[in-house]
């Protein structure tokens, strides 16, 4: 009889060891930001360029991991980072925004709550500062998911937030590409220098609730009142506890027609359905936990790298980055480069522009 605990304890020391492993490898919490996709190449970014686009990404790091690390939550943090991102000139998004045809500035936003996908969003705002806070004021203080124009600036300002004539979000750099646009008739109906500065933050917080949001200026010279894929709920932003946190850069009508935040969570999920019936566990099952399956075969980058080639095949460019419920952190991007960085409870920061780095 003597033997009998032993033996049970040799039996189960191997799963015990695992699960300690597995919870000692998952981070309290992770971050990751992305400031646009496209043509971003060595040698076609000044080293002033270069040092300002670093400067504001640590930036931004610094702000979301300030959050999560005194415990704040997700949500918090990409909006922390975010709001970063549209003060900084170097991105596309609040000021540095490009110009509409008739020489406006046009914004839009959105962020979302993995714990309950809870979402707002604003498009075609021209006043308002921070317009990834007027998103998430949509989604706490109104009945709407998504407001436009005008309403969304004056729902903003009946909400007290900051507000800005639309010439504080003009540069002499966005007027020049503008200019060049309007000039040249075969530079087509995107971006004039072929980056997407679309800006956008995910996080998991220490409590494993994850965030998505996301801020854009839209495209250089668009017209009767183009919006894009950021401010759209399941194209370029999308958050669900059970699976992940997505955000997107890129042309915007081909992430749109894809839904490319939503499938990637959706594969996720299958993923994680498959990967529970391998291990004859239900999801309905009262044991399972939302994402039980994580790190069961659920494989982040291979689901982003497929739903962004099929971005590709069908004719667009961009990228997205990925939070998954137990901390993952992946970016996939179809164009040359792609300005993000990440950071972790861990340790592990990376700012990153090119495809090889």
């Amino acid at each position: 009889m003597r033997l009998l605990p032993l033996l049970l304890g040799a039996l189960f020391m191997p799963l015990a060891a695992q699960a300690q492993s597995q919870s000692a490898q998952k981070p309290k919490w992770t971050l990751l930001i992305h400031g646009g996709a496209g043509i971003i190449e060595k040698g076609k970014l000044t080293p002033e360029q270069e040092a300002g686009a670093t400067a504001g990404l640590d930036a931004a790091l610094d702000a979301g991991s300030k959050v999560l690390a005194a415990g704040g939550s997700s949500l918090d943090a990409v909006q922390a980072a975010v709001q970063v991102l549209e003060d900084d000139p170097h991105f596309n998004a609040g000021r540095g925004a490009v110009f509409t045809w008739d020489a406006k500035n046009e914004l839009d936003a959105a962020i979302m709550d993995g714990r309950n996908r809870a979402a707002g969003s604003v498009a075609s705002t021209t006043t308002t500062r921070h317009p990834v806070a007027a998103a998430r004021a949509v989604m706490e203080k109104s009945p709407h998911v998504m407001l436009s124009g005008a309403g969304a600036d004056q729902f903003a300002r009946e909400q007290g937030l900051e507000q800005v004539d639309n010439s504080w979000f003009a540069t002499p750099e966005r007027r020049r590409q503008l200019d060049k646009m309007k000039a040249n008739d075969k530079l087509g109906w995107f971006d004039v220098d072929l980056k997407y500065g679309t800006v956008g933050a995910v996080a998991m917080d220490q409590d494993g609730h994850v965030a998505a949001a996301t801020s854009t200026g839209g495209l250089t010279g668009k017209r009767w009142g183009r919006i894009g894929d950021a401010p759209i709920i399941g194209a370029g932003t999308y958050a669900d506890d059970r699976a992940c946190a997505v955000s997107a850069t890129g042309a915007g009508e081909f992430f749109i027609r894809v839904g490319v935040a939503h499938e990637i969570c959706a594969r996720v999920r299958f993923a994680q359905q498959l990967a529970l019936g391998d291990r004859g566990i239900s999801a309905a099952s009262p044991g399972a936990a939302p994402h039980a399956a994580t790190g069961y075969g659920v494989d982040y980058q291979d689901v982003a790298d497929a739903v962004m080639a099929e971005v590709k095949q069908l004719g667009g460019t961009g990228g997205v980055i990925v939070v998954g419920t137990e901390g993952e952190m992946v970016w996939s991007f179809n164009t040359p480069g792609m300005y993000r960085g990440r950071a972790s409870s861990g340790g592990d920061r990376v700012v990153a522009f090119y495809g090889e780095d």
